[in-house]
């Protein structure tokens, strides 16, 4: 869990501009040691920018980005040593076995020889790759090359690890198996920044997280507290019924109510109540959805649109 010392990153007014386009917008954050922390986001929100930020690919155009108390801008070599990054796309060599990417990686940092091979050999392990270190990256699936990404991040013993999209376009199972080892760098202290447009990812991984759209943060919190904030315990959908035409007296039982499309989104305590409330006042509702609220919920609410765009 977090610590309280200085932040790992601390960003304040945070621009980045691409010629006319402004894919960052002056946004304000600060990621404490041995968190995990999200930014969550349809593809185009600034995520990605914020992130080569972070770990010094990119630099900013204004404003504020201190790295372990360092200027990103100012200090990009100091700060790279100290994190391992893992991008949207592998960018493993399909020439080499697994164990060579993660060692050829490894002689960036001085680490060659024996020191290396051992190294690799434990990462490998680690990932559940053991018996693949001499596979060729063609021959691996999905979700095993991800592993050989992040192992290979690993190679420097990072303070930090920074990871795009960690686990798009991996099958159900891929996918947990990948969440279980963050987590599993989690307790030992690896402070984790990720971005990602999985609701469940966020709300399995996130101690905190913010919600951007537009190269802005519109939110920041825990999972939790956002959606109490912007949303309800539960939600229910009702198809193809609109309650503001009706005039239905909902009794405080709402707290909050949206209408996308055909889907009217009625915020709750408790949908049982609700449901029953609705019957005794002459409502049936045979097409509807009655369900706990997530995170994808809370960026229907900012943003008018859902979060698998």
């Amino acid at each position: 869990m977090p610590t309280h010392a200085a932040p790992a990153v601390e960003a304040r007014g945070l621009t980045k501009r691409y010629g006319d386009f402004e894919a960052v917008r002056a946004i304000d954050f600060s990621i404490a040691r041995q968190e995990c922390f999200g930014f969550l986001g349809v593809n185009g929100a600034g995520k990605t920018s914020t992130m080569k930020m972070i770990y010094c690919r990119t630099t900013k155009t204004s404003g504020r980005l201190d790295v372990f108390g360092m200027d990103a801008a100012a200090h990009p070599r100091e700060i790279k040593a100290r994190i391992g990054v893992v991008t949207q796309d592998n960018a493993l060599d399909p020439e080499l076995t697994a164990a060579e990417n993660v060692m050829v990686y490894a002689s960036f940092f001085g680490i060659t020889g024996a020191t290396a091979r051992a190294k690799t050999a434990a990462l490998l392990r680690t990932m559940n790759l053991e018996g693949k270190e001499r596979a060729r990256i063609a021959e691996l699936s999905g979700g095993m090359k991800r592993r050989v990404a992040i192992a290979r991040a690993l190679v420097n013993d990072p303070e930090m690890l920074v990871l795009d999209e960690p686990t798009t376009g991996l099958d159900p199972q891929a996918r947990l198996a990948v969440w279980q080892q963050l987590l599993d760098f989690r307790a030992r202290g690896i402070t984790l920044v990720m971005t990602s447009h999985y609701m469940e990812e966020a709300a399995r991984l996130c101690d905190r997280l913010v919600i951007m759209d537009d190269g802005r943060i519109l939110a920041e919190g825990t999972p939790r507290s956002l959606i109490e904030q912007f949303a309800a315990p539960e939600v229910l959908e009702l198809i193809g019924i609109d309650l503001g035409a009706l005039r239905v007296p909902l009794d405080g039982l709402v707290r909050r109510q949206e209408r996308h499309g055909e889907i009217t989104y009625l915020y709750t305590d408790d949908n049982a109540a609700l449901l029953a409330h609705l019957a005794s006042s002459g409502i049936s509702a045979p097409q509807h959805v009655a369900r706990p609220a997530t995170l994808e919920d809370v960026f229907l609410n900012l943003t008018g649109r859902e979060l698998a765009e």
